[in-house]
């Protein structure tokens, strides 16, 4: 009985709990109700609408006139913003031959054209930076594919169309156009066709050059400064073409100086002349070959590489300074067109531990030698590895920096007298000077000059087509004394612009008899960038007529 009054208690409680929390849901939404009701009746008043409002003691507002401020970052871009350029470049891809293999060629160097077989090693993030690489696709197989563009910048030196810029942006391009400052940013318009005056892949520096013919004024030119003068701490400003972004300017400091990079050429050669200004100044893909100006409107470096995790800046940008690129560039303007450095015929390792100087003796300075070349200066002085130059002529060397900066800038053929230690003796040899890049094409096995293109490619090239002879007895046949028969065009090329399509027979070019390889070689050799181009097509079958196929080589 007591458990039934229990029982019956518990559940008038709880129904006593629903009942109140009943009573309590409808109380609040009464008040709720009563809520939105009483807003609306106060808030009857206002509207949506445009109220009638007497504002004739509201004051317009006044536009100032412009105000200069004492930076004076706007007055130095003002005086060499004119001379930047936009660089934009078109590679048609291509089969290439080396050392008896077939390869695809890379793309350009560059912030993601850079080869990075390490994902993880620190150095691919040391990136050339080569505005729109992201764009040019992978590598063709067949070598065929479309035409790759790339972006750069640069800057005018001389009125008569001289441009500085970087190897990287322009190297293996078949077509390289240039936007001056003044020139319409449309999107359409590719500028201004430019010619390679000459390259020093050892300091990734090229000089090319635009026709000034027609212009209404002198081009604009920046001033070189001295590199020596900038410090660490000083301002700059990057000018260039990040991402296609023509004149954009960026502002830092000089976060140090002769700062090295750890890169190696193809032939795993370290770069023992770059040297670069380091720089906080926002640098990007298409950055690369503007200069880097300081508070004095002189140029006193050219923006040439980033470190970077996320191919784009990280603060971290490097540029040559302007001594190297001013020494650089009269030597690309001379008649040889190229730089010519001085070597002994030794290498050497260019960082050693405290205890390699110690056992071998050189702790105030030297260059324990690691290899000779062969028939090189030094070889035939009898200098033999594991020798210790130690001076120059008398002058105590520091280290190998100090070593290649003496040696490179003497003349070809003149002799030095080296100092070394040889077990812990003085020695001393008469060595005479040799052609650094000759000395290393003749260790590889490749007496061609490395920036010179292969006179068999030069059809390839600059037309973008390949040939074959005529045999004599089909020449015979169809009464001719000879010509090439064309067997491949790559697609974008000029020869595919113009239409001049496989199995084409050309017996002459630009009124010059073809008759075999050498005497198409021989015509088109001497083919240049902006000469007319017209080809003679022999027909073949029902059609033995003669065509004539032409066009503007861009």
């Amino acid at each position: 009985m007591e458990s039934l009054k229990q029982e019956s208690l518990k559940q008038s409680f709880f129904t006593r709990i629903r009942s109140n929390r009943l009573t309590t849901t409808f109380t609040l939404l009464a008040t709720l109700t009563v809520g939105v009701l009483a807003g609306s009746v106060l808030t009857s008043s206002v509207s949506g609408k445009e109220q009638k409002v007497d504002s004739t003691d509201a004051r317009p507002i006044v536009i100032p006139s412009p105000t200069v401020l004492s930076n004076g970052f706007s007055e130095i871009v003002k005086r060499v913003g004119p001379a930047v350029v936009n660089i934009n470049t078109e590679s048609i891809p291509k089969q290439a031959v080396r050392k008896g293999r077939r390869i695809t060629p890379h793309g350009n160097q560059g912030g993601q054209g850079e080869d990075q077989q390490n994902p993880g090693d620190m150095q691919d993030f040391f990136n050339r930076f080569f505005g729109g690489q992201g764009g040019q696709g992978d590598d063709d197989q067949d070598g065929g594919g479309s035409e790759r563009r790339a972006l750069g910048s640069g800057y005018i030196v001389d009125p008569r169309g001289y441009i500085i810029t970087n190897n990287h942006v322009v190297d293996k391009a078949d077509k390289i156009y240039v936007k001056l400052s003044t020139d319409p940013d449309n999107g359409i318009d590719n500028g201004r066709p430019a010619t390679v005056v000459g390259v020093d892949t050892e300091t990734d520096i090229a000089v090319i050059k635009i026709d000034t013919a027609g212009l209404k004024a002198p081009l604009p030119t920046v001033k070189l400064g001295n590199s020596d003068g900038a410090q660490v701490g000083d301002w700059v400003l990057a000018i260039g073409s990040p991402f296609g972004l023509s004149q954009t300017v960026s502002a830092g400091i000089v976060s140090a100086k002769n700062r090295s990079i750890d890169e190696r050429d193809e032939s795993g050669r370290a770069n023992q002349f770059q040297k670069f200004i380091q720089t906080d100044a926002a640098i990007n893909p298409g950055n690369s070959g503007g200069p880097l100006v300081d508070m004095a409107g002189n140029v006193v470096g050219m923006n040439t590489a980033i470190y970077t995790q996320s191919s784009g800046s990280q603060g971290v940008g490097f540029a040559m300074p302007s001594n190297i690129v001013a020494k650089v560039y009269n030597d690309l303007i001379g008649p040889s067109h190229k730089v010519i450095r001085g070597s002994i015929g030794i290498s050497f390792q260019a960082a050693q531990s405290s205890a390699v100087s110690r056992m071998y003796g050189f702790q105030n300075g030297g260059v324990i030698v690691s290899t000779v070349t062969p028939n090189g200066g030094a070889a035939k002085a009898g200098i033999q590895p594991q020798d210790v130059v130690v001076s120059v002529d008398g002058r105590q060397i520091k280290d190998g920096d100090d070593l290649v900066s003496d040696i490179s800038a003497r003349a070809i053929g003149s002799t030095v007298k080296i100092g070394y230690l040889r077990d812990g003796k003085q020695m001393s040899a008469t060595v005479t000077i040799g052609d650094r890049a000759q000395t290393y094409a003749d260790v590889a096995g490749n007496d061609q000059d490395a920036n010179s293109p292969q006179e068999s490619d030069a059809g390839q090239t600059k037309l973008g087509i390949t040939v074959t002879a005529l045999p004599p007895a089909a020449a015979q046949k169809i009464g001719i004394k000879g010509g090439v028969t064309v067997t491949s065009v790559t697609p974008g090329s000029f020869a595919d612009e113009v239409g001049l399509g496989k199995g084409a027979l050309i017996t002459e070019i630009n009124r010059h008899p073809v008759t075999d390889e050498a005497s198409y070689k021989a015509a088109v050799s001497g083919l240049k960038m902006g000469d007319d181009v017209v080809f003679v097509i022999h027909g073949t079958g029902k059609s033995s007529g003669t065509n004539y196929i032409g066009g503007t080589l861009r």
